[in-house]
């Protein structure tokens, strides 16, 4: 007498029809901004306590920064320059130093294993942090902004473009912040990488172009915030030039969109080592 498995009956309950079972469909793929939402929700939530106190500390720096400045540069363009450029130092101290520390001990941490696990893009992922880091640099920004102008005499009346500015430099940064923070092969170098990011927005965007060498403008406009604090120090004048501006504030964009590019890669690439 043979003994014949089960499963293998026609008629039986257990018998499983292999086409049927692979044309089985999965669930719905997620969607970007569904994704990015949440990430971003949860990534707010988690750093408010952890990065509000530095957020002061990075207030606090480029208000120190104005005042050592007021007895150095003159008015005008220079004391222009100073209050554009310690305004966009905030958003730089928190979206690309903070960033590159934050995906760097992530990856080190073996924290991308968790989100690759998720059904969310690799896109939202990154999205998700660098919006939720650049968020916390608006009332620091604007507390320098108002503070610096009030400082130097500067008027009050175009501080709007902020609402264009903040964005703008806050995704280039945070872009370059967590591309670096991804391909550094260890933490501490992407600490070190973001303290160098941090440093080479306060030199080159809070001292005035006019006063530094020519190899060094050149190395200035290859940085990204460049681009905002121009277009920001811009609307300072009596008339300001908009075509200008809106050319600036393009150029800032159009950086956000390939470091941001960037970092989605470089998070492909860190996500499946």
């Amino acid at each position: 007498m043979s003994v014949v498995p089960a499963d293998v009956l026609p008629g039986s309950a257990l018998a499983v029809d292999e086409p049927a079972a692979c044309a089985a469909e999965l669930g719905p793929r997620a969607r970007l901004w569904p994704s990015l939402a949440a990430v971003y929700r949860a990534q707010l939530s988690r750093a408010r306590v952890a990065r509000i106190p530095l957020l002061f500390v990075a207030t606090f720096q480029s208000i120190g920064i104005m005042v050592l400045m007021r007895g150095v540069v003159d008015d005008g363009a220079e004391a222009q320059a100073v209050v554009a450029g310690s305004s966009v130092l905030v958003v730089a101290f928190v979206a690309l130093n903070l960033l590159a520390q934050y995906f760097g001990q992530l990856r080190a941490s073996g924290g991308l294993d968790h989100y690759a696990t998720l059904p969310v893009p690799p896109a939202a992922v990154v999205l998700g942090a660098a919006g939720a880091y650049a968020s916390f640099t608006v009332p620091g920004t604007l507390v320098t902004a108002v503070f610096g102008c009030v400082l130097f005499g500067l008027p009050l009346a175009h501080l709007w473009i902020l609402v264009a500015v903040i964005p703008l430099a806050g995704a280039a940064l945070a872009g370059l912040g967590a591309a670096l923070g991804l391909l550094a092969p260890r933490p501490e170098l992407a600490t070190l990488l973001g303290q160098l990011g941090m440093s080479a927005a306060l030199l080159l965007g809070v001292l005035p172009a006019e006063r530094m060498p020519e190899a060094v403008r050149f190395t200035r406009d290859l940085l990204p915030s460049t681009y905002g604090v121009e277009a920001f120090a811009r609307t300072f004048g009596p008339h300001p030039d908009w075509a200008f501006v809106l050319g600036d504030l393009a150029v800032c964009g159009v950086v956000g969109v390939v470091s941001l590019a960037v970092a989605t890669w470089a998070y492909r690439r860190a996500a499946v080592r």
